[in-house]
């Protein structure tokens, strides 16, 4: 059982606005808001390079605490700037050449997608789109037909921006493993809602963020790649970290994920964020993942008593992001009338998601995503602020 009281008595915020945007970036526990000022605080007194020095062991724990979260070793972890760009480093760096195929889902992400078209037109390789099934989520049996000689890369979405969708990661490690296909998995928006173990899934690489429901500060993310893939990577760019420069004419990679890092990155975001794994750990991602399943549930249920509302979460399995419209309004303008109130919403557009949403015949969803510290009190809250309008 996690003790709400003091998970939000360490997240003072809560006494002052109705937080429905975990999914958009959370609220920042104590410990994790003073770990990141302190660092500052060092960096304003001594200097950038002395704090970093004087913060050596803190840096260091950063590998030890998200191997412990993701069930990784240290050297299988990089810190790297933000989710997309960890995605970034290991996408571009894999070796695909023209011809190549790529299976993926019509869940992705907007930044990833892209990122596939980018390559499609420069390398020329093929992008494969793997239907739904009937929840929505990738449909396994389509999956495993879409595999052909010619496929290197499984890129999926464990849980789309724009979505309660849990898209079933181990089955599809299962079918990667098979077939000996490096798989590629997006955690950005599953990672510290549900625990997330990259040995059970089987997917040799994954990327996720800090500020969403890690609770850490924005501006920091992080890498996952497997020990027996990392050299086979070369990153798109290198510096005098992740590289090197042995001889005039020479350099070497370093050694693991390390080598998808950069010299210069936030050292005070570094520290917050190890902190943010540390408390997370220490509630215990298991009662995290149940609890804010639990709320969801609710959540959408009671949206789903209100004329004119309509809830549009996929998926066999759901997590914590609730999506849904009230007729006539549009998206955006719940939000605001929302926010008048103090309470925290987002609001997923086409843009973001022109496969799913635009097959589903939507242009924009509000956007509510609970965490552990949310009450049933706020979703009663919510819910009578969503039904007065």
């Amino acid at each position: 059982m996690i003790d709400i009281d003091r998970v939000r008595a360490e997240t003072p915020s809560c006494a002052d606005v109705l937080h429905f945007n975990n999914a958009g970036s959370s609220l920042m526990p104590l410990p994790v808001f003073e770990a990141v000022s302190n660092a500052l605080k060092l960096e304003y007194s001594v200097g950038g390079y002395e704090a970093e020095r004087l913060l050596g062991d803190e840096l260091r724990v950063f590998y030890d605490e998200f191997a412990g979260l993701l069930n990784a070793e240290p050297e299988e972890i990089a810190f790297v700037e933000n989710a997309t760009r960890a995605w970034d480093m290991a996408f571009y760096g894999l070796p695909l050449k023209a011809g190549d195929r790529v299976v993926t889902h019509a869940s992705e992400y907007a930044s990833n997608y892209l990122a596939l078209l980018q390559q499609a037109k420069r390398r020329g390789i093929v992008i494969d789109l793997v239907p739904s099934d009937a929840h929505g989520q990738i449909d396994l049996t389509a999956l495993e037909a879409a595999i052909r000689p010619e496929t290197k890369l499984i890129a999926l979405t464990h849980v789309p921006t724009q979505g309660g969708l849990v898209n079933p990661a181990v089955e599809v490690g299962s079918i990667a493993r098979r077939h000996d296909i490096t798989y590629l998995l997006d955690a950005c928006q599953s990672v510290g809602q549900i625990d997330v173990d990259v040995k059970a899934i089987g997917c040799d690489i994954l990327s996720g963020t800090g500020r969403k429901f890690l609770r850490g500060p924005r501006g920091t993310g992080f890498l996952y790649v497997r020990k027996a893939i990392a050299e086979t990577i070369e990153p798109p760019f290198i510096d005098l970290l992740s590289a090197t420069w042995t001889q005039p004419q020479r350099y070497e990679l370093a050694g693991g994920a390390r080598r998808f890092e950069n010299f210069e990155s936030y050292v005070a975001g570094r520290v917050g964020l190890a902190a943010a794994v540390r408390y997370a750990r220490g509630i215990g991602l298991p009662a995290i993942e149940q609890r804010v399943s639990d709320l969801a549930a609710t959540l959408r249920t009671q949206l789903g008593t209100i004329d004119g509302v309509s809830v549009h979460d996929l998926g066999q399995v759901k997590c914590g992001i609730v999506t849904f419209q009230k007729t006539p309004l549009q998206a955006k303008e719940i939000a605001e009338q929302l926010r008048s109130q103090k309470i925290n919403v987002s609001v997923s557009i086409l843009p973001y998601a022109q496969l799913d949403l635009g097959q589903r015949g939507l242009t924009a969803l509000v956007r509510a995503s609970v965490h552990y510290f949310n009450t049933d009190d706020e979703i009663e809250r919510f819910v009578a602020a969503v039904r007065v309008m």
